[in-house]
């Protein structure tokens, strides 16, 4: 390492899906540089699944997974909360000491599960003043009852004005407005930064020649997606045959006995079935319809390639999914079925619908544009230039 090495420390908390890691990834390979090390802290238990670029490692403090919205247990140690907390908070407190990081980039929540990475900010601030520290958002959190009170319950805002300088939210102002729905003080919003949507590389898939319709069914980490999963072969199994193949990508955190049973019934179905896939990119550029649960990365991933989707979003413990998908849908960029709807017989007459006709999607989506990346890799050359 030289004096002109950039280093870049990211922290993503990963409890119990992919989204995290997966947009946590998306970001350090376009902003890693021959000169650029890039250090990710994550508990997602599938880190080492995806394959990292030269100049990107990472270190993997212990897992934790979200029984609610404010109750996490270890993933598989077997010792208390606080004590796997503690744990976490150590290795990501030294880890920092000594990478002495130039830009600190934390994901989601300002002060880390449980307040883990408090020490570490208070730190940056007295021995790194030089050091840029930025928070990034999903464009959506929850509803704007409930992110308003856990902001002022934890203090959030008091945090960001000490310990940060400036808030990337991976979004489009104009069709959501965080600072506006969480009454963001005008000092934080003025360090606040909209990136635009993060896009996913768009792979080179060989396209075969026609052909059945392909329907790709993923439900993120897999955690709570059962019933979409469930749904969709109540649909196939009442119908007899149909013109189009699927993929069912299941996501690995789905429980075993529930895995089980739907592998039995894909195979049933002649359903291609798997519980993970580190290169979702490439099978969902080989869709011709995409159903999701609607998280952030999965839509970016699909947007990134103009698939046409139907998105089942989850309405608890947060209303993320389901703004989000009223968002897009309104824009006609996709289409959803609210969760309390959902049924064999709703998505089948969905699927039918877009499989048929999905012009307006692509249409829609033709003009949506996606400049995260372009933002940040403008920004890192900002910060390194006045490094100088």
């Amino acid at each position: 390492m030289t004096n002109d090495t950039y280093n870049i420390l990211m922290y993503s908390h990963d409890t119990y899906g992919l989204g995290h890691i997966r947009r946590t990834m998306a970001i350090a390979r376009t902003l890693v540089q021959p000169d650029v090390n890039i250090l990710i802290l994550t508990g997602s238990p599938i880190a080492g699944r995806y394959t990292l670029p030269q100049g990107v490692d990472f270190v993997r403090v212990p897992g934790m997974i979200k029984q609610s919205n404010t109750v996490y247990v270890p993933h598989s140690i077997k010792v208390a909360p606080e004590q796997a907390v503690a744990i976490r908070r150590n290795i990501i407190t030294a880890t920092t000491r000594t990478f002495k990081p130039d830009l600190f980039i934390v994901d989601k929540v300002p002060t880390g599960l449980k307040g883990e990475i408090k020490p570490t900010l208070r730190w940056i601030r007295k021995h790194c003043p030089c050091t840029r520290v930025v928070l990034g958002l999903r464009d959506i959190l929850d509803n704007a009852k409930n992110t308003r009170c856990e902001w002022n319950r934890k203090q959030f805002t008091k945090v960001l004005r000490d310990l940060y300088t400036e808030i990337w939210v991976y979004g489009d102002q104009d069709l959501y407005d965080p600072v506006t729905e969480y009454s963001i003080p005008e000092d934080i919003a003025e360090k606040t930064h909209f990136t635009g949507y993060i896009p996913r590389k768009r792979p080179e898939v060989r396209v075969p020649k026609k052909k059945e319709k392909l329907v790709v069914v993923t439900i993120g980490g897999g955690g709570d997606g059962y019933p979409v999963l469930d749904n969709y072969l109540t649909m196939l199994e009442n119908n007899g045959s149909v013109d189009f193949r699927t993929l069912m990508i299941t996501g690995p955190f789905l429980p075993d006995h529930m895995l089980d049973d739907l592998a039995r019934r894909a195979r049933a179905l002649g359903v291609r079935f798997t519980a993970f896939v580190k290169n979702l990119e490439k099978k969902i550029a080989q869709a011709d319809l995409v159903i999701s649960m609607g998280g952030y990365n999965t839509l970016c991933e699909i947007l990134s390639q103009k698939k046409v989707s139907l998105i089942i979003p989850r309405d608890n413990p947060r209303e993320e999914q389901l703004i989000r998908a009223r968002v897009f849908g309104e824009r006609g960029l996709v289409d959803y079925i609210k969760w309390d709807d959902l049924s064999p017989q709703t998505m089948r007459a969905k699927v039918d619908a877009m499989l048929d006709d999905p012009h307006p999607y692509q249409q829609a989506m033709n003009r949506f544009s996606m400049t995260g990346l372009d933002f940040m890799r403008n920004r890192l050359a900002e910060f390194r230039k006045e490094k100088e």
